[in-house]
């Protein structure tokens, strides 16, 4: 595959056009010969000059318009050569800037040279139109590059914009230093807090409704040395119903056993993983399949991320004493058949949650360990005893997200030897991984998927965790059972090219 800027590729089947090389540098001196209003009117970059022959990259190679334009502003011959076009923009925004975000700059009256340490707009700048639409800028072009959280984070001499896309963090935009306030405090005023409290931390929500889709905000200020980060969770309250069972990434013999837990009558379901591994999408996905007018669901959460039809669902309140403890007493008392408890953090809520499940109830829950049998190990380290955790809990699942491989650009790779001695491939093996392109933004990688490991509590199981023994026998045992392990369930999507050896050994190289 031909390669062009940063790796990307180029448009190969137009006749007399030149290809960029892969390993070209564009010299920043060159944008100095094409005035910036016509690099950002036509779409173009100078990648090289040879003699009197300017080569210029554009997403548009026909344009005449355009070239004569070139030939009168530089007097050079141009040879023009096919790009992507956001390809192209984002080199032109790398060397010029946004031109939504100079605006701003400019209608505020800020320039370059403000943007030294402890400077910042008067209080009333945080109303006007130019602040509005720099936040909106960013919430906006967060949403449209599906980015899972923003990060304004305040630094001494400047503020950086980052957005977490495919569970990896990276820089969108660096702000002057004096914009931190005014950014911050308009974040604040939509999701209605205290914009004159900047010494605690503050938690509120933003509802948005774009091109149709319900978009929930969920903010997060953190004070800190040079001023208050911000962090927004975006959550697309449309995705929870893109989801069923199958389309979790379960293989066919986990999802049979996945769906052996969520059908029984009673006993209790863990869901266990870090931090943004996806398991809040896993039960409400399996909350969406046993749904039905039958059943009387109901959910205590901290917080409610989305809003299920027909199912109940109630939100904690520690500053007001409400607690996963406190709802979940209140509870039992509404006649439940089936509960999910957010997250089982205390020996209280584990108390109930494991009584719940002993007595009639289906209990659906989450727990933060590295694997499925550490989840059986948490529970016995709350304080509950060991034969009401082999008595009440009758499956763990752990999960992991693993960017996707890009299928635009994907392609067979030989795998290095650090990647054959993981996954124990034999010379010569091949496998598959993404080349880089602009629908992938060039990593490679275009979504995410999830990679299991489902522990059923098989008698034999339930008997070793009646002698209370470590999370390492209990570990062998499930492995003994049938139990594929979080290594093994990765290494087969690997093998089918959808995602990337690299990617298991990022999220389980502990295996």
């Amino acid at each position: 595959m031909k390669m062009g800027l940063a790796g990307g590729p180029v448009l190969t089947n137009i006749p007399g056009y030149k290809e960029l090389s892969p390993a070209g540098v564009i010299d920043p001196n060159l944008f100095s010969l094409i005035p910036e209003h016509l690099i950002r009117r036509y779409m173009l970059v100078p990648v090289r000059k040879s003699g009197n022959c300017l080569f210029v990259a554009m997403a548009e190679p026909f344009n005449i318009l355009a070239l004569d334009d070139l030939r009168l502003f530089t007097g050079c011959d141009i040879e023009p050569l096919a790009a992507a076009k956001k390809e192209i923009k984002t080199l032109i925004e790398k060397h010029f800037g946004t031109p939504e975000i100079e605006m701003v700059m400019q209608d505020l009256g800020i320039g370059p040279e403000d943007g030294e340490p402890g400077a910042t707009p008067e209080e009333e700048s945080i109303d006007q139109a130019p602040v509005i639409r720099l936040v909106n800028l960013i919430l906006t072009r967060a949403i449209d590059e599906e980015a899972s959280d923003i990060h304004i984070e305040p630094f001494e001499d400047y503020v950086r914009v980052r957005y977490r896309i495919d569970g990896l963090l990276s820089e969108i935009m660096k702000l002057p230093r004096k914009m931190i306030f005014p950014v911050v405090s308009r974040i604040k005023v939509m999701a209605n807090l205290d914009i004159a409290e900047r010494r605690l931390p503050q938690d509120g929500r933003i509802p948005l409704k774009l091109s149709g889709c319900d978009i929930d905000l969920r903010i997060s200020t953190l004070p800190t040395m040079f001023g208050e980060k911000v962090v927004v969770r975006v959550l697309n309250k449309g995705n929870v119903y893109k989801y069923n069972l199958p389309r979790l990434g379960l293989s066919g013999y986990n999802l049979e056993r996945f769906q052996s837990f969520i059908k029984a009558p009673h006993g209790m379901l863990l869901v266990t993983g870090p931090t943004g591994s996806g398991k809040t999408t896993t039960l409400y996905t399996a909350l969406n399949e046993i749904n039905t007018i039958e059943k009387n669901i109901i959910t205590v959460e901290d917080p409610v991320e989305y809003t299920l039809a027909n199912i109940n669902q109630a939100q904690i309140n520690e500053k007001a004493g409400i607690t996963f403890a406190n709802y979940l007493r209140s509870i039992l008392r509404q006649d439940p058949d089936v509960i999910m408890i957010g997250e089982i953090r205390d020996p209280q809520t584990a108390e109930i949650a494991v009584q719940a499940s002993v007595t009639g109830h289906l209990v659906l829950s989450t727990v933060h360990t590295n694997d499925a049998p550490g989840a059986v190990t948490r529970l016995i380290n709350m304080g509950t005893a060991p034969f009401m955790v082999a008595s009440s809990v009758t499956g763990v699942v752990a999960q992991r997200l693993v960017r996707r491989i890009c299928l635009r650009c994907k392609q067979e790779v030989k795998p290095d030897n650090q990647e054959r001695a993981f996954a124990g491939l034999a010379p010569g093996t091949s496998l598959f991984a993404g080349a880089g392109c602009e629908v992938c933004n060039y990593t490679g990688y275009k979504g995410r998927i999830a990679i299991y490991e489902v522990m059923t509590l098989s008698p034999e199981l339930q008997n070793i965790i009646l002698q209370n023994v470590s999370t390492e026998e209990i570990r062998q045992a499930a492995v003994s059972a049938g139990m594929i392990t979080l290594k093994k369930d990765g290494l087969a999507k690997a093998s089918k090219g959808l995602t990337t050896v690299k990617e298991i050994m990022r999220a389980c190289l502990r295996e």
